[in-house]
């Protein structure tokens, strides 16, 4: 009989329950479509592309600003399990949000295998702390900066959360509200899985980098996303993310038929799923 590694997986079902290809036989066509929806939305709006944030090549935003000036922020971290995509194939929601009256940036950042898991926190940080300090000039309005994440992109936009916004010399509550989707927010059993393999994370890094761990630190109401068909661990996450949130959950949302990559999607929906909680969150539903 195989030997437990978490709960009651063994090695091989621990492996596929972060393995979301093994629920969603449709992976690669969906994230395919990512990238041909952000293209037609960047030919369709005026967008301020590949705008520096940081030192490296990858720390790059692309910007879609609203009608009107003063206006929400709204920005965007794609997921890709720490190691594809980036914001060519994140901006498939902005024609929702600039509709609405918001402005959409799509964050870039390096990928594992060019940089690690701190350093891509810290580029999410450094994204996030130049957009609070900069939007403006782009007609936003950095006292109404929201962010949302997808899968690993749910992770990193956790721990953007319980961020100490004061040590980038930012207020404490810079972020307003925010959407962690599909994510993993426990990374001890996600370094049991083969996910390790990749993610090579010393004990004290597994710790500062679970942010289920750090919820008092979070200053704003947070929505909780995830699609019906998602793995067990996902699902199991995502709950668990809910229930330690406590007073700080600001909604929970299931959409029982989709799966892991479609549930983003309806972030372009302005009445269904995601969108439609997002942009009630902002103030714009």
């Amino acid at each position: 009989m195989a030997a437990f590694v978490f709960r009651d997986y063994d090695q091989a079902a621990l492996d596929r329950a972060y393995d979301q290809g093994v629920w969603a036989a449709n992976a690669a066509e969906v994230v395919a479509r990512y990238g041909s929806a952000s293209a037609k939305v960047r030919a369709r709006l005026v967008c301020h592309r590949d705008v520096p944030y940081g030192p490296s090549p990858a720390e790059m935003l692309d910007i879609f600003p609203a009608a009107r000036l003063g206006a929400p922020v709204q920005v965007f971290i794609h997921g890709g399990a720490w190691q594809l995509l980036s914001k060519d194939e994140s901006c498939f929601a902005a024609d929702t949000f600039v509709r609405a009256g918001a402005c959409f940036v799509a964050l870039n950042f390096a990928n594992i295998p060019a940089v690690r898991l701190p350093e891509m926190v810290a580029q999410v940080r450094r994204g996030l702390a130049w957009v609070a300090r900069n939007i403006a000039a782009y007609g936003g309005d950095p006292s109404r900066l929201f962010l949302s994440g997808h899968s690993s992109g749910g992770h990193l936009a956790a721990m953007a959360l319980v961020t100490d916004w004061a040590e980038h010399g930012l207020p404490a509550d810079t972020i307003k509200g925010g959407l962690c989707a599909s994510g993993m927010y426990d990374l001890i059993p996600v370094m049991l899985s083969a996910r390790r393999h990749y993610l090579g994370l010393s004990p004290a890094e597994i710790a500062a980098l679970s942010p289920i761990g750090q919820i008092d630190r979070i200053a704003c109401p947070v929505i909780v996303g995830r699609g019906g068909p998602e793995s067990p661990e996902f699902i199991r996450h995502a709950d668990a993310l809910a229930a330690t949130l406590g007073a700080r959950l600001g909604g929970m949302v299931m959409c029982p038929a989709h799966n892991h990559f479609e549930v983003v999607e309806t972030l372009a929906s302005p009445n269904f799923g995601l969108g439609q909680a997002v942009l009630q969150q902002m103030g714009l539903g």
